[in-house]
């Protein structure tokens, strides 16, 4: 009997754990969204861009050929965290080992050197991205 009462305890406190750190939880709210890249006014058609919450996941998705995007956090399409968003553009192309295409400024790439903040507060399919060379000839190659 006493084996019993430990084991229905055990089984109490998986359960409770497991119910605490969310796993039937049907996770975060997100909400879809998707918008357009441009740089100096015209399409960014290669790369990707990213959107990292200040807190919880990441969402991000491809550049297409006029520059839209659509954001996936955990499955194709389903969107974003709401909140606010340091978003990165990495648009750039590999040509072989040894060097780069750069369709965008490199410091677009990183959160702490892009300069771009969005906040999510509902769906939305028209966010625009807008770049610029800022005097810089684009696009460059860079090499190793």
């Amino acid at each position: 009997m006493r084996q019993g009462r430990n084991r229905l305890r055990s089984l109490v406190a998986a359960v409770a754990l497991i119910a605490s750190t969310g796993c039937w939880d049907s996770g975060p709210t997100l909400v879809k969204v998707s918008g357009r890249v441009t740089i100096d006014g015209k399409p960014v058609t290669t790369g990707a861009v990213r959107f990292t919450p200040l807190q919880g996941r990441l969402s991000g998705g491809p550049l297409g050929q006029d520059g839209r995007f659509e954001l996936t956090c955990f499955e194709s399409g389903d969107g974003a965290m709401p909140g606010k968003h340091l978003v990165t553009v990495y648009a750039a192309e590999p040509l072989g080992e040894t060097a780069i295409r750069w369709h965008a400024p490199k410091k677009y790439s990183k959160p702490t050197t892009s300069g771009i903040e969005i906040t999510i507060d509902e769906p939305t399919e028209d966010i625009e991205i807008e770049l610029t060379w800022g005097g810089q000839k684009g696009p460059y190659v860079e090499r190793d």
